[in-house]
């Protein structure tokens, strides 16, 4: 029905071009012609709009700044859409403070009576890699919540340019709904704008979902940033937070998770519900030996009682052949396990947990794109694994 409609207002439109262009003829070859008359039919046309045509012209547009967001641990940062505070820039090495620029865990909640919602965005790099989704690096991801549940309802694909503008989602009812914005995984963000119908309502959420009273800080690598998933959405931290309905703070940086003891101390700023530590495929097992229970010991100083939850290196399918690879995972595994978890439980760390790698991208090796980072199916495994054991030590 909407296409048919769409198709006689395409006619309708072509018709009365070739009347104007018909009309126009006879004027000027009856001499008829006047300034006054041309200008009046011109105004004429430019007030004729097909049906069919609803043009980024038609949306208000409004700054994202206007709205609440979420996923951010620290108020003192230098923009509004960086990981941490600015005091660290000149404290923390090169490579994490740039890593900490990237939006991964950030997310805009709104509300909306609209029929349909546009996003402008700029990023700050507009970077690529081949393994890598576009969509989930830099691209948008909006979910709404129906019935209690945060459900997908679009995607924002992001264009070969630093600036993008892309409809979401169209022709909805009109109905009052509650949406999530995720911003992009592995990229900055220097500009954001959401669009909806002009007669539309466009404002703060109104209800407190996912819940922001004392989150979920994520400590990690690549992975707990989220290579390589599809959409920003589907990173684990980011599925964990819809499961459990609670906001989660993304301190994730490709490549750099490597117990720097500044990020522990400003972890400890954030009046969070659980600590999760996942830097595993970061870190030699020399660098754990020297700087592992350094780390926890600065989050216990002031945190005593705070569960943290210590997570073993995924066990990456390629192990199977790469026998050096396989021996390096496997030690840094047991000494996670023997020579720091169970030391440290054995002084009397009641609040110390830990989840073993064995089934955390699953067992048949298909959850990653290069033997390494997990796949949507990858992170999927992942928080369900960690689920039921995050979802009761935050009780």
């Amino acid at each position: 029905m909407i296409i048919k409609k769409e198709i006689n207002s395409q006619i309708v439109y072509i018709f009365s071009l070739g009347i104007f262009r018909r009309l126009l003829g006879v004027i000027i070859t009856r001499r008829y012609f006047s300034l006054k008359c041309f200008l009046f039919l011109i105004l004429s046309h430019a007030t004729f709009t097909p049906s069919f045509a609803h043009t980024n012209d038609s949306l208000r547009y409004v700054s994202a700044d206007e709205f609440l967001l979420i996923g951010k641990g620290f108020n003192d940062t230098k923009t509004r859409y960086e990981r941490l505070p600015a005091y660290l820039e000149d404290k923390t090495r090169p490579a994490v403070w740039d890593r900490s620029k990237y939006c991964s865990g950030l997310a805009i909640r709104f509300h909306t009576n609209a029929t349909i919602i546009s996003v402008k965005w700029e990023v700050t790099e507009n970077i690529h890699k081949a393994y890598f989704a576009e969509t989930g690096f830099k691209g948008i991801d909006l979910y709404s919540l129906e019935d209690g549940e945060w459900i997908f309802a679009g995607i924002g694909i992001p264009g070969g340019d630093k600036f993008t503008t892309n409809t979401i989602v169209k022709n909805m009812d009109g109905r009052d709904r509650e949406f999530m914005l995720y911003l992009p995984l592995y990229d900055g963000i220097s500009n954001l704008e959401i669009g909806v119908n002009s007669d539309a309502i466009l404002e703060n959420p109104r209800i407190n979902s996912p819940k922001r009273e004392k989150p979920v800080v994520f400590y990690g690598t690549s992975i707990t940033q989220g290579g390589c998933v599809m959409r920003a959405g589907m990173s684990y931290p980011n599925r964990l937070s819809r499961m459990l309905n609670k906001e989660i703070i993304n301190l994730g940086f490709t490549g750099n998770a490597r117990l720097d003891y500044e990020i522990a101390e400003a972890m400890t700023q954030i009046d969070a519900s659980c600590l999760v530590i996942d830097c595993l495929p970061n870190v030699t097992s020399a660098e754990m030996r020297e700087r592992y229970v350094n780390f926890l010991a600065i989050l216990r100083k002031k945190k005593p009682s705070i569960p943290i939850l210590l997570v073993e290196n995924i066990l990456y399918p390629h192990m199977v052949f790469d026998q050096v690879q396989a021996a390096m995972v496997t030690e840094e595994n047991t000494i996670l396990r023997k020579e720091i978890y169970e030391v440290l439980k054995k002084k009397g760390d009641k609040n110390l947990h830990y989840i073993k790698a064995k089934g955390l991208i699953g067992d048949d090796g298909e959850g990653t794109v290069e033997g390494i980072h997990p796949t949507d199916l990858g992170h999927y495994r992942i928080s369900e694994k960690l689920f039921p054991v995050i979802r009761k030590l935050i009780k």
